[in-house]
């Protein structure tokens, strides 16, 4: 019989120590942020994390392709949260929802107006995408604790301006000068930033808060590539 330590069971296999001399810490680097989604890359070159899921509502638009929204919803599946997708392109969504969690369903896809409640909790998150058009209709399924809300907007529709001032975090992707120039308004945008709106290259997404605005660059893993194909604005 293996001999006991008092306190910890069984004696495990001895291996070396690995040691840090303390002038080496310094060379050490990580990269650390919030808690959260990936959503690219910043122009530095650091991780741009989203906290998608927070203990109040918390509603995401985003102005762009349903790339980028795939992209989110198969990271936010990665984290352990469950992903639950309105849609009238189910048939865009089949793949993803096939790859997410490595083959569990914690990614569902259901028609337009049939999804029900989610019950999200602290320890089981979700997140709901509609991806319902320029003009998505009111629903019951409202963002909540621990239940975050991403609306995908292919293009500015009458009345989405309401959206993008409700919503606590909106990224955009390359639009129109003519887009550009309602979504400078609705987010109250400097000239130059709204100048750059109309040639962002694809994969390419301004994200603002009403504080913070940031520029950032997406682009897949090996394996996200196999499901979603390179980064693209047009669906």
């Amino acid at each position: 019989m293996a001999a006991l330590t008092a306190g910890f069971g069984l004696r495990g296999p001895r291996r070396e120590q690995h040691i840090l001399e303390a002038d080496a810490l310094e060379r050490v680097s990580l990269p650390v942020g919030d808690d959260g989604v990936v959503i690219g890359q910043d122009g530095e070159g650091r991780p741009a994390v989203a906290g998608l899921f927070r203990p109040t509502p918390y509603e995401v638009v985003l102005l762009g392709g349903v790339w980028t929204a795939q992209l989110i919803a198969l990271r936010a599946a990665a984290t352990g949260a469950r992903v639950a997708v309105e849609t009238g392109r189910g048939h865009l969504w089949g793949a993803v929802a096939q790859a997410a969690g490595g083959g569990q369903p914690c990614l569902t896809v259901h028609p337009l107006g049939r999804i029900g409640p989610q019950g999200a909790t602290v320890a089981a998150p979700v997140l709901v995408v509609r991806d319902c058009g320029p003009r998505p209709a009111r629903t019951r399924l409202s963002a909540s604790p621990w239940q975050t809300v991403l609306t995908v907007l292919p293009y500015l529709g009458a009345g989405s301006e309401r959206l993008l001032t409700g919503a606590q975090l909106v990224g955009v992707q390359r639009v129109s000068p003519q887009e550009a120039a309602a979504v400078a308004k609705a987010l109250t945008l400097p000239e130059q930033e709204e100048r750059i709106l109309p040639s962002l290259g694809d994969g390419v997404t301004l994200w603002a808060t009403r504080t913070d605005r940031t520029l950032t660059q997406s682009g897949p893993t090996a394996a996200e590539a196999q499901v979603l194909g390179p980064a693209r604005r047009m669906d």
